[in-house]
């Protein structure tokens, strides 16, 4: 079994590779490591192999392992990826950089009203449904522009881009469509006139077709951490 850090170097020559392909440099797409049901001594494997970025699903479980890790805070950088409800939004905007999983006003408002003054912008992104799947949480692909234009005016928060999470496809061909459908919704949103620059999108198996259709952030975790625990008995968050 290779180590926490052996891992990180295969993902990251993955990611580099992918990037020359796609005529990109390969700084230009950031690895969010998924850290979701990861121990908090896992993450500090891999911040000691150089990854600085984490992403987190569960609002308790990350603010746990940001109390373990506050001796690194300041070097880190936590986005939540998963859904957020509105009675977590306090506490997310509190303690974490990034939100990528906003699908509703009321949830940005929230965020805008609870973020401290003294802390930087939140750096947020819409969550797009963009295969249309009816369990899956985001907005749709006709309703992203009105609610990004509300979003980009609230105060403390900084919209940044969008994000999904395209249902599973066996071919490249198949796993780029979903990709080129949200990078084409970015490019939309910027001629309005929003200064956006982030594409959320690739995971372990997609992520060559996401670099390939742009994403500047690909959220890897199984790659890096392996096969994750099953969270039995923790409540839904």
């Amino acid at each position: 079994m290779l180590s926490i850090a052996e891992n990180l170097e295969a993902v990251r020559q993955r990611l580099a590779r992918a990037a020359t392909c796609a005529g990109r440099a390969p700084q230009a797409v950031g690895l969010l490591a998924v850290s979701k049901t990861c121990s908090a001594e896992a993450v500090r494997a891999a911040y000691a192999a150089g990854q600085r970025a984490f992403g987190e699903n569960y609002v308790q479980e990350a603010l746990d392992k940001i109390h373990a890790l506050a001796d690194v805070r300041s070097e880190l950088a936590w986005h939540l990826i998963g859904p957020l409800q509105s009675n977590k939004t306090r506490v997310v905007a509190e303690a974490f950089d990034w939100v990528h999983s906003v699908d509703r006003l009321k949830i940005a408002q929230r965020l805008s009203e609870q973020r401290p003054v003294w802390l930087p912008p939140l750096q947020v992104c819409l969550q797009v449904n963009v295969s249309g799947e009816l369990s899956k949480s985001g907005v749709p692909l006709h309703e992203v522009a009105a609610l990004a234009q509300a979003v980009a005016v609230l105060p403390r928060l900084q919209l940044r881009g969008l994000m999904a999470i395209p249902e599973p496809a066996d071919s490249e061909a198949a796993q780029r469509e979903p990709h080129r459908r949200l990078h084409a919704c970015l490019m939309q949103l910027q001629a309005q006139g929003l200064a956006l620059d982030t594409l959320s999108m690739g995971m372990s198996a997609d992520l060559e077709a996401a670099v390939l259709e742009g994403a500047t952030w690909v959220r890897v975790g199984t790659a890096i951490f392996g096969a994750r625990a099953p969270r039995s008995g923790l409540a839904p968050q």
